[in-house]
């Protein structure tokens, strides 16, 4: 049966693994056992996907990076170079955490800078943006753009990763796909008129 996947000589891929049509998995990367990665995803020099990791459709993970067990990794996602993901809050060498795993989950469409690191735990919420070099200590609401050590708020932003500017009446508008967006109560959302 002929793959409908690329994956380079370099590349070590344990079995059971299940890999989408078009996904990219480049040199020097390791699939552990009992992943699965979704179609038309693209995996840069020396990543790692742990085992039993679990990654959406059109993901971009460019070099460096580990995505460790206990991380789900929802459609759209991307994670820049040498981004780091954790899974245990207080690791030891001596002392095997492996049932302390905490779950770390990148909802759809949320980029990730360089150089950042997200601690186990977190939520980043769908379309959220994370400066590189960031700290993420806690969940990201979904929109938010977040950057600093720690990470704190800076505004908001539109699936195009804009930076969202809001009228009088709460409503902003991105100027590059003339979507709509509402702040209410804090939170931002797709506006439906």
């Amino acid at each position: 049966m002929e793959k409908n996947f690329f994956v380079h000589e370099t590349a070590i891929i344990d079995d059971n693994v299940r890999i989408g049509e078009g996904t990219k998995i480049w040199c020097f990367s390791h699939i552990l056992k009992n992943t699965t990665i979704g179609k038309n995803c693209v995996f840069g020099q020396n990543c790692v996907v742990g085992a039993n990791v679990k990654v959406g459709n059109g993901v971009k993970v460019q070099n460096n990076v580990s995505v460790y067990e206990g991380v789900e990794i929802e459609d759209d996602v991307f994670l820049g170079p040498s981004m780091v993901f954790t899974n245990v809050i207080n690791p030891r060498s001596f002392i095997e955490r492996k049932e302390e795993f905490r779950k770390t989950l990148m909802k759809k469409g949320c980029s990730v800078g360089a150089n950042a690191t997200i601690v186990c735990g977190a939520t980043v919420g769908r379309y959220a943006f994370i400066g590189a070099g960031s700290l993420v200590t806690k969940d990201v609401p979904d929109f938010a753009l977040v950057y600093g050590v720690p990470a704190r708020q800076h505004g908001w932003v539109g699936v195009s990763g804009n930076k969202l500017c809001f009228d009088s009446s709460d409503i902003a508008t991105d100027k590059s796909d003339g979507k709509k967006y509402i702040l209410k109560n804090g939170r931002v959302s797709e506006y439906q008129a």
